[in-house]
């Protein structure tokens, strides 16, 4: 493990292996803030316990399946940031302590609530729908997970939750579960976590939630989630999560299960054939000022994080979750009501879970999270680890400097790597005034035109009024899309209305990216440009869907090209012989002329036209209506034009 420490302090006696960690029964080993590296198995004989505090972590570096074992227990804290109303997506770090070797599920009975820096008592559940923070009690109702399904009724309820239950919680399974009542007075020993200001007092009206003690054997080595692949144009979720008692870097764990090649931490080409899952992570993030258990009261949704494609260990985008309100079956109301927190996403801490979605060229149906993997990675926005906040601004990945030295089993030295985010422009559109909708541009000179795989991300969420960008000709909706910086870019979007509805653009924030302050929205219909860098633009479409119509672009044309193209072109549209005529008298280059209906469909796209003095199109197919035509010269110049069909 590169560069670790291990700093013990011994309650009664603790002997080592070879290359391994063996706490003999009735022994105890207290490990305070570093990180306990074990390169061979765990093995706690008896009732000894190993006990990580104050940001401790435990890293494995083994090779394929668990050895661990024993009836002994690790002993980690993890604190939840929700009420009894809401939701944490967790994934658990310990399974059943027991001398079989390897991996075993978890069950509640392994949460305790911390007394002293080592005493914790066994949580309780109830059938009532409420958990209490003392004595803990968690409410079993609202503990759930999710199996490579689709829809909303394919949750499944852990209603027994003992470890021999064959539906219990396995190794890597995420679960969602409400947090408890109240708050807990107790420290623990440890004081209070607090990741959003860290070292600082709590401000006014910050409200402290439970912290957790999870207490079994460690998971450890390769542990396979299932995952399965689009079935048609429905996607297939699974919750999982970070398996171990360690931090991860994310990045790693999504780049290499989506089919990339990486040795020493060089990101290489991409294999198809080791492609299991589509290479970006979603975290469900919620309202905590909703105080009621009816789903169709919940304010929640989830944010979107895909790793910079070509980059292990530098921070990729995360695009905020657009709160939605639900109907009583789980579908998306149609009031929508707000916006998640920003969060740092490279590395995800001890417990917490995520959505991944099974891609459709899968070769396999588990995805693998390995040890190489584990990071030793203290909470905290500034260290691009958070589990879960309250309504409190975070620090940002914004220190123009490389990563401090970061011990971890893959051997990688981070103080080579900027800890800098990828260079990224945050869009916010305001639908019908009531809700906010983020996607992210980010700008990779390594990235396609197309889609890339971990690098553009589609939105787990589907809304009736949504602003998303087009990657490609998928036809999907991308709240994340990456691609090389340049001036000319023209970024597609897809825009959908339901009834006549209103849009308010803006550019958010320019993210570690000072290439240009300019941004415009571009309408093909109206043929104008609106800043959207300095003010939001606000306009109204009526119901439809709206494909190529407005584009994302960073310098005006008009502004920036003074011979006007209008002069170099006469379109006409013959009704009579059913013909779209361009002429050219300059000879020009023409790069495409591509012709849309007045929703902004494309009808067709011809390319690579040459410098004819006419070009002709045949209309006979088209409906009567109001189309727009495009023209595009080679050097980028542009001329739309409106023409009338009528036969």
């Amino acid at each position: 493990m590169k560069k670790f420490t291990i700093c013990l302090f011994v309650l009664l006696a603790y002997q080592f292996g070879f290359s391994q960690l063996f706490v003999k029964t009735g022994s105890s080993v207290y490990v305070k803030n570093t990180v306990l590296f074990a390169k061979g198995n765990v093995e706690l004989d008896g009732t000894s316990t190993l006990y990580l505090r104050n940001e401790a972590q435990l890293a494995q570096g083994t090779i394929g399946t668990s050895a661990n074992k024993g009836t002994g227990n690790i002993s980690i804290f993890q604190e939840g940031t929700s009420d009894n109303y809401e939701y944490n997506y967790w994934c658990s770090p310990v399974g059943n302590a027991s001398i079989t070797a390897g991996n075993e599920n978890f069950d509640i009975s392994m949460l305790n609530r911390p007394t002293t820096n080592i005493s914790s008592t066994p949580a309780v559940t109830t059938g009532s729908y409420n958990g209490i923070s003392v004595p803990l009690t968690i409410a079993k109702y609202w503990i759930w997970t999710f199996r490579s399904n689709a829809n909303y009724t394919d949750w499944f309820q852990i209603s027994d939750m003992s470890y021999t239950n064959p539906s219990s919680l396995k190794a890597g399974e995420g679960f969602s579960m409400k947090g408890t009542f109240g708050n807990d007075p107790l420290d623990a020993g440890e004081g209070t976590k607090n990741h959003d200001y860290p070292g600082a007092p709590l401000p006014p009206g910050f409200v402290d939630k439970q912290r957790y003690d999870f207490r079994g054997k460690p998971n450890d080595g390769n542990i396979n989630i299932a995952v399965a692949p689009p079935v048609g144009t429905i996607i297939k979720s699974t919750l999982t999560g970070n398996p171990y008692p360690s931090a991860i870097n994310l990045n790693y764990f999504l780049l290499e299960n989506s089919g990339y090649t990486i040795t020493n931490g060089v990101i290489g080409a991409l294999d198809p054939t080791k492609k299991v899952i589509d290479g970006y992570a979603y975290f469900w993030d919620q309202d905590k000022n909703v105080n009621s258990h009816n789903i169709a009261s919940y304010q929640g949704g989830y944010g979107t994080y895909a790793p910079n494609g070509t980059s292990l260990n530098s921070p990729g985008m995360y695009t905020k979750a657009t709160f939605n309100t639900y109907n009583l079956d789980g579908s998306v109301n149609t009031s929508n009501v707000g916006q998640g927190l920003d969060y740092n996403r490279i590395f995800a801490p001890v417990g917490q879970g995520f959505m991944i979605n099974g891609d459709v060229a899968a070769a396999t149906n588990s995805a693998v999270m390995k040890n190489i993997y584990r990071v030793y990675v203290k909470e905290g926005s500034a260290n691009g680890s958070d589990f879960g906040k309250t309504n409190i601004s975070s620090n940002s990945l914004t220190n123009n400097s490389n990563w401090d030295d970061i011990p971890n089993v893959a051997g990688l030295d981070y103080t080579q790597f900027s800890r800098l985010p990828l260079p990224q422009i945050k869009i916010h559109t305001t639908m019908n005034n009531l809700y906010t909708k983020e996607i992210g541009m980010g700008f990779n000179p390594n990235a396609t035109e197309g889609y890339d795989t971990a690098m553009d991300a589609t939105s787990q969420d589907s809304f009736p009024t949504d602003f998303n960008f087009a990657v490609g000709t998928d036809g999907k909706d991308y709240v994340i899309t990456t691609l090389p910086f340049g001036m000319d870019k023209r970024i597609p979007v897809n825009i959908k209305s339901t009834g006549l509805s209103t849009y308010k653009v803006k550019v958010d924030s320019f993210i570690n990216f000072d290439a240009t302050n300019t941004v415009y929205l571009y309408d093909n219909v109206t043929e104008q440009y609106h800043d959207i860098a300095n003010s939001a633009y606000e306009f109204s479409l009526p119901e439809g869907i709206y494909t190529n119509r407005f584009e994302i672009t960073f310098q005006n044309a008009v502004l920036s090209n003074p011979t006007n193209i209008k002069n170099n072109f006469i379109v006409v549209q013959n009704n009579k012989n059913q013909l779209l005529s361009i002429s050219n008298p300059n000879s020009l280059d023409m790069k495409s002329v591509v012709l849309f209906d007045i929703s902004g469909k494309q009808i067709f796209n011809k390319v690579n036209l040459g410098s004819k003095s006419v070009y002709e199109f045949s209309t006979q197919s088209l409906s009567d209506g109001v189309y727009l035509v495009k023209l595009t010269t080679t050097d980028n110049q542009t001329l739309t034009q409106k023409i009338l069909v009528n036969k």
